[in-house]
């Protein structure tokens, strides 16, 4: 496992992979990695020759008072993470080397229609930031193969609209997302919950389960299940920016569907939550 910092030294070494056949595969990470990240990486590496775990702190994703700032920077742990996987490259360039002329840059990459709402309704600029710097690193790695959780499920789209509408020579892949032992999504923020309020964080996964339930039974009254969840987390201390039951492809549900996804995203003491659930989740038949 190679630390590399240089994008120099990065592209002789992909230079010699491709020169070898090589398949080339790239996990995209904001580093303070947890088991989710882990298991992005494993899941990655039976399908490529050489993986490169990139760790970079995107400025241009965080809106404004957002954590960027105080968002854990921990290199050496997310190492010692990674050294048993063994992935070939561990890529954590500076802010310097990925935007040298400062930043914002001139150039964004924007996916209309997707980034306006949810997520993006809340975090201006967020999405805008997200795809633009995953497109550098795309540029910079030139993967076979790159990989996403799907806890971010809207931010996962907005990648494959990008690679495919770009027609970028890249497979995007998704991993299941990883939780805790009561449910919780595994994210970075996670670490601004108290202990009470990561007992508490759980009910979010909760509320999207009970609104799968009923969906499965044939319930289609998609406004009487949203402002009942979010009534629901109200009262437990939440405050939920969303709960929306969509489409796969994130435009409205249609009575007659049967395949939808449930987006939630809320505020819980100093954590940003965010999850979601999909109806062939197996949770939801245990």
């Amino acid at each position: 496992m190679k630390l590399v910092h240089g994008i120099d030294e990065l592209r002789s070494l992909r230079a010699e992979w491709q020169a070898a056949g090589e398949r080339v595969a790239l996990v995209p990470t904001m580093g303070n990695l947890h088991a989710g990240h882990l298991s992005l990486v494993e899941q990655v590496r039976p399908v490529a020759d050489r993986t490169v775990v990139s760790i970079f702190v995107n400025p241009l994703q965080f809106a404004p008072g957002e954590d960027f700032e105080r968002y854990p920077r921990t290199l050496t742990e997310d190492m010692a993470q990674l050294e048993p996987l063994a992935p070939d490259v561990v890529f954590a360039p500076s802010v310097e080397a990925m935007y040298p002329r400062g930043y914002p840059i001139a150039t964004n990459v924007v996916v209309n229609g997707l980034v306006e709402r949810f997520c993006g309704e809340f975090r201006a600029g967020h999405f805008v930031g997200a795809a633009t710097v995953v497109t550098i690193l795309l540029n910079l790695v030139r993967p076979d193969v790159a990989i996403f959780g799907e806890k971010d499920y809207q931010q996962l789209l907005v990648f494959r609209t990008m690679a495919r509408e770009l027609h970028m020579p890249v497979e995007i892949l998704s991993g299941p997302t990883v939780r805790e032992d009561n449910g919780l999504a595994m994210s970075s923020r996670n670490r601004y919950l108290s202990a009470e309020e990561r007992d508490r964080a759980a009910m979010l996964r909760r509320e999207l389960l009970a609104a799968a339930r009923a969906l499965k039974r044939g319930v289609r009254d998609f406004r009487a299940l949203e402002t009942a969840a979010r009534a629901h987390l109200v009262t437990a201390g939440f405050e939920p920016q969303y709960f929306d039951i969509v489409a796969p492809d994130l435009g409205p549900a249609l009575p007659e569907d049967d395949d939808f996804v449930i987006l939630a995203a809320a505020v819980l003491g100093a954590a940003r939550l965010i999850d979601n659930i999909r109806l062939d989740d197996p949770a939801l038949d245990a």
